[in-house]
């Protein structure tokens, strides 16, 4: 874990690996795979000779050349036909068979481009879905960071009703809590310029009745029972975060691969009671968790964070959590047309 949505040139992806959508002759060709081996160099070009093609939905690898990257993972899709053809099922085992010789290249990283949505005319919605299906049911059992790279337009990542709902909430929450602001403030702009000079006068007169406080007795610093203190201290994130796991009956493996975040982030949250987390980390465990609003807020509280309705990050948080929106997949790709923070990943 994790998968990670990017906006970038696959040609430098600096990665273990780069998955190609190449065609089955492996000797180059237009989009992606055109990219690729220009970037790679004619050596590229001469490994995949040697390498006599690839049937459809199966993988070869060769060495990246010139590329950040360490391998070039060669997979051919299946070209778009109205899907009753078997494009489905060849375009799964493109992603699983990349995967396998990922992992099998001993690969702790690798970048897929979104394989057969280009010149192959796979429906990109539906090519996403295989995408997001066979790259997340990998992860459940290893550990690899996957990029999906996406470039133009993504408008097809999620479901035009579902982006549609999300915008129309965070227009009019977003918008209702702008104006009641600036009303507020006009409102006390006027009060104050009409009574001003009256609420001087108010103190000055107050400031001439009213005795100075005694000060107040302060134990000495070295009387103070700190131990006492910190047992008033509510918990924190961290310990928290390990109750609710427990009480949600949810293994860890389980909940941070939902949350989409990296082991060794989780390994760190775990043993360090005084963790301070990034707001999009909070919000990752309680969609793993599939807290409530309520919950949600508790567990933004130990981190020091608050919902707001000032932040449109948080807007699209409340409509996933207030309509048990709980896959985080998708909650990225909202987030990611959206160009805001995606959760899990790597982030601290």
């Amino acid at each position: 874990m994790p998968l990670e949505f990017v906006r970038d040139d696959i040609t430098r992806m600096d990665v273990d690996a780069i998955v190609n959508a190449a065609n089955r002759s492996l000797l180059g060709g237009g989009g992606v795979d055109g990219a690729i081996h220009r970037a790679a160099g004619p050596e590229l070009k001469e490994e995949c000779r040697a390498l006599g093609g690839c049937e459809t939905g199966r993988a070869k690898v060769t060495r990246g050349y010139r590329l950040k990257a360490k391998y070039v993972i060669h997979t051919v899709g299946p070209i778009w036909q109205g899907g009753g053809c078997g494009e489905r099922e060849a375009l799964s085992a493109c992603y699983r068979n990349s995967l396998a010789l990922a992992q099998d290249m001993g690969c702790a990283s690798v970048a897929f481009p979104l394989i057969s949505a280009g010149a192959y005319g796979y429906p990109k919605a539906e090519a996403m879905g295989v995408a997001v299906d066979e790259i997340t049911r990998f992860l459940q059992t290893r550990e690899m960071t996957v990029y999906l790279v996406l470039f133009g337009e993504t408008e097809f990542l999620t479901g035009k009703a579902l982006y549609r709902d999300v915008k129309e909430y965070i227009d009019r929450n977003y918008a209702e809590t702008h104006i009641k602001k600036n009303v507020e403030a006009r409102r006390s702009a006027a009060w104050r310029q009409g009574e001003e000079e009256g609420l001087a006068i108010d103190r000055a007169l107050m400031m001439e009745a009213t005795p100075a406080p005694a000060p107040a007795a302060s134990k000495p610093l070295e009387e103070t029972d700190w131990e006492e203190l910190l047992r008033q201290t509510d918990e924190g994130f961290s310990e928290t975060l390990l109750r609710l796991i427990d009480q949600k009956g949810i293994p860890d493996t389980e909940c941070y691969k939902r949350a989409n975040v990296d082991r060794k982030l989780f390994s760190k949250i775990r043993s360090n009671p005084a963790y301070r987390p990034k707001k999009q980390t909070v919000f990752a465990f309680a969609v793993a968790l599939e807290l409530d609003l309520r919950e949600t807020r508790m567990l933004l509280e130990r981190a020091g964070f608050a919902l707001s309705h000032s932040s449109r990050f948080d807007l699209v948080m409340e409509y996933c959590i207030r309509n048990r929106r709980y896959d985080v997949f998708e909650i990225n790709q909202i987030l990611f047309q959206l160009d805001m923070p995606l959760l899990g990943s790597c982030m601290a």
